[in-house]
């Protein structure tokens, strides 16, 4: 991205933390709604990917339903950017009261910290983690996730000050072996890491099945379970209509390195219930399906599966 397209792109940001906090939240609903029509209706790229990427999720899915069920995941990305910006300023315990009333599985956190080897949470791109997060630091006191780098860097500072702020421990993605290591020790130390998991693109992605088709995914939740004894728990997230849905499933057993590429499967499979349950609320807009790659971008990857 060019300068100036970052400068833009850091102002569409800063309008938008300015915009959810200052609107009454009835119209700052009404407002994000009509911004993710306006965006359905003009079917730009990334739209039309969301919308392939929702045909894999839900096959029987005539023209009609299709259009519909992208129109509601973008009305769903929209909610959670609305819920983003305007966390700073909302009411800490009514967040974490909304979460109490929908999540399930929390004894499976809870029995993997009894064993004292910390634990892996495993999320995809699905409903609002951040809400999810707020949840999670009232429970545990803190927990340490990895970010991608946004650009401008003062952007991404933003970002890191603005999770910081709730609690979060935020580590960069390209920070390479010294992020690694202080995962490492976050969960020698008996603590959570939360990573979002369901899509790398990159030579580093384990190769998995995802709704009967190819793609990769990270292989970072598994390896960290394998290097620590930590629990690997998947999570699902979602919208509910007064609040979030969450749920901790029982973990994954990863007992050695040769382990990893199999429980990275599992994970796959597991996240793939709770997405076919709630597709709308999966945000992937970008290229997800090796089929969907350019043929040498994909036939680089198979090389290095």
């Amino acid at each position: 991205m060019s300068g100036m397209g970052q400068r833009f792109t850091a102002l569409g940001y800063a309008a938008g933390w300015r915009l959810a906090r200052i609107l009454p939240a009835g119209l700052a609903d009404g407002v994000f709604a009509l911004g993710a029509d306006m965006l359905a209706r003009r079917e730009g790229a990334a739209v039309r990917q969301l919308r392939r990427n929702l045909a894999r999720v839900v096959p029987q899915a005539g023209r009609t339903e299709l259009d519909e069920l992208t129109r509601r995941a973008l009305r769903s990305y929209a909610r959670y950017w609305q819920e983003m910006f305007r966390l700073p300023a909302m009411d800490r315990q009514a967040v974490v009261r909304g979460v109490d009333q929908g999540i399930t599985g929390v004894e499976n956190l809870n029995a993997a910290l009894a064993e004292g080897n910390g634990a892996v949470l495993a999320l995809p791109h699905s409903g609002n983690w951040d809400a999810a997060g707020v949840w999670l630091v009232n429970h545990l006191g803190t927990f340490t996730t990895v970010v991608e780098r946004l650009r401008p860097e003062s952007l991404y500072q933003r970002f890191v000050a603005f999770r910081e702020s709730l609690g979060f421990e935020i580590l960069p993605a390209d920070g390479g072996a010294v992020a690694f290591r202080t995962l490492i020790r976050r969960l020698r130390e008996n603590k959570v890491v939360c990573l979002v998991s369901d899509r790398d693109l990159t030579a580093s992605g384990l190769p998995v099945t995802f709704f009967g088709e190819e793609t990769r995914m990270p292989a970072g939740p598994a390896r960290l379970a394998a290097s620590t004894g930590a629990a690997l728990l998947p999570v699902g997230s979602w919208f509910t209509d007064d609040g979030w849905g969450i749920r901790i499933h029982p973990r994954i057993r990863v007992n050695a390195r040769e382990e990893v590429r199999a429980a990275t499967q599992a994970l796959a499979d597991v996240l793939a219930g709770d997405i076919a349950t709630h597709p709308a609320d999966w945000h992937m807009v970008q290229k997800f399906w090796l089929s969907d790659l350019p043929s040498e971008q994909r036939a680089l990857l198979r090389g290095t599966g």
